[in-house]
């Protein structure tokens, strides 16, 4: 029990072997596997300022889905505690002073994001396509809304943000950007999920 972290309506859950040891070696390995594709599609961007555009959210939204909640989640802290050490895991590099900074209350978001959508998975979303793709919907507006308060909190370290309209400047370049972009990417996610699951299905 201690090491069946996922369940068997997600990918993970319905691939993982019989034995504790080998499902604790699976889990192990798929967080840190996870962590890496994270950083890979962080660097797969769009060089919009001050935050970039990247395939972050897309790759945490289908790794949560295919995971569930409790390896989702896991999977984002591990991407998280590697760049708070230095390591170039993030878009423009790593450090904790950058995860600590303006934009990173949308990394620390990740971990809100993963932990929405992980559960509707663990739940049985991964097989309904619109049921799935409304939890990422949910785990994105999450997402926004934490990064976007926690700029707030830090706008004065924004040099790019206007200090005699903080919200609405903030808003315009953190925000607004990247709202298209998001719902296409959990869209895109959604059906990569389902799709795998409803071929897996057909081949049983």
């Amino acid at each position: 029990m201690a090491v069946t972290l996922t369940t068997p309506n997600t990918l993970l859950g319905a691939f993982q072997p019989k034995g504790d040891v080998a499902k604790l070696a699976s889990n192990l390995a798929t967080v840190v596997l996870g962590s890496l594709l994270i950083t890979i599609a962080a660097k797969i961007n769009v060089p919009v300022w001050p935050v970039p555009v990247t395939l972050q959210s897309f790759a945490i939204a289908g790794l949560a889905a295919a995971f569930g909640w409790r390896i989702g989640v896991a999977t984002v802290a591990l991407y998280l505690f590697q760049g708070a050490m230095g390591l170039p895991v993030f878009a423009v590099g790593g450090g904790l002073p950058y995860l600590m900074g303006p934009t990173g209350g949308f990394l620390l978001g990740f971990l809100a994001m993963a932990a929405i959508i992980g559960y509707a998975a663990d739940k049985g979303a991964s097989s309904k396509p619109l049921t799935l793709f409304g939890a990422m919907l949910v785990g994105e507006a999450v997402l926004l809304a934490l990064g976007f308060v926690w700029l707030l909190t830090l706008s004065g370290q924004a040099g790019w943000i206007d200090q005699s309209n903080v919200v609405a400047s903030a808003f315009a370049k953190a925000v607004q950007p990247f709202i298209i972009w998001d719902v296409l990417k959990m869209a895109l996610a959604a059906l990569t999920v389902t799709g795998i699951w409803g071929m897996m299905r057909a081949k049983r």
